[in-house]
């Protein structure tokens, strides 16, 4: 039997929200076994108490900690091994939102380090689906000071403050940290984040748990972490080209790219130093790795290739659209 690494696969990890729904399965097949109130699945995690155990080969069982304990750079890469130790530093998510998520905002590196001993939380959204009318929220319209947010808080009139954006499947929205921001109802996407689960929620719309409180608010806390300025456009524009990689979002602290392929294509990794993460959009396509290895990947799967797979050659069955995640 070959010890040697190959594209890892992963158990998802469902969570329970308030306002999630039931297309985690019906879309994107995760078992969710009747329940509608499903609002994430943690596809590949590091978090402290919710740590992705392997699924797939003979490392099946292992969990993702014990991966980076054993293959060190092999798995995530020299350069990576050496910043992050053995923290993986992204979070990858699927999120369906049935209901409007909170209005929240995450603290930066050095707050949320001052604060939480954590990572800050920079992320990125990627849109698999919309329901018609389905808008999101990202930053300020412009003009708006801390007292006027404390002002707006108070007075229940936070939303009107708010830039609402209109989405469709393959809009991209890039979240730093310090960014306002809500998931709107009727949304389904792949969230791509620093490993930070540190969320400071300024509004929820007066809803209620099961125990028929309202949820804490941290308005207090998220002043220090707010970006208050207003930016003319929050939506990632980019443009993608059949059959070649097309960049997406650059950030410091992770680089996404656009795989859309109806023919097979080598990718090249040499000069990464870091691990893969591939999370499957739309269709499926077979990965061929070394020698004779082969995985399938399809909608709704997310795989980890290890730093050390210096090659892989995707073999889509009919197209295929990939987001292609690595560390800069």
């Amino acid at each position: 039997m070959s010890t040697a690494l190959y594209p890892l696969k992963f158990e998802p990890i469902l969570m329970e929200r308030l306002w999630g729904g039931n297309k985690l399965q019906t879309e994107l097949n995760k078992p969710l076994n009747g329940r509608s109130d499903i609002g994430e699945s943690w596809e590949l995690s590091g978090v402290e108490g919710n740590v992705s155990v392997v699924s797939n080969g003979f490392l099946k069982g292992n969990t993702l900690t014990e991966l980076i304990e054993i293959y060190m750079g092999d798995l995530v890469g020299e350069r990576v091994f050496q910043l992050f130790g053995h923290e993986f530093p992204l979070l990858i998510k699927f999120l369906d939102a049935r209901e409007a998520l909170s209005i929240q905002v995450h603290p930066d590196d050095e707050l949320a380090r001052k604060r939480h001993q954590s990572f800050g939380k920079t992320e990125m959204w990627y849109v698999m689906q919309a329901e018609k009318g389905a808008q999101l929220i990202s930053g300020f319209k412009g003009g708006v000071t801390a007292d006027k947010y404390l002002q707006s808080v108070e007075n229940n009139t936070l939303e009107s403050l708010l830039a609402y954006h209109p989405v469709q499947p393959g809009d991209v929205f890039f979240i730093p940290a310090g960014r306002v921001h809500a998931i709107g109802a009727g949304i389904l996407l792949a969230e791509i984040q620093q490993t930070s689960d540190v969320t400071y929620r300024i509004f929820d719309f007066g809803r209620k748990d099961a125990l028929g409180k309202e949820r804490e608010l941290h308005t207090t806390e998220a002043l220090d972490a707010i970006d208050f300025k207003a930016y003319s456009d929050y939506k990632t524009n980019y443009t993608s080209t059949l059959n070649a990689p097309c960049e997406v979002v650059s950030s410091p602290y992770f680089k996404t790219g656009l795989l859309d392929l109806n023919q097979p294509v080598v990718r090249d990794y040499y000069s990464l130093d870091s691990f893969i993460i591939l999370i499957c959009t739309e269709g499926m396509a077979k990965i061929q790795y070394g020698q004779e290895g082969v995985e399938e990947i399809r909608k709704g799967d997310t795989v980890l290739l290890p730093a050390d797979l210096r090659q892989v050659t995707f073999v889509p069955q009919g197209t295929v659209k990939m987001l292609e995640v690595y560390l800069p």
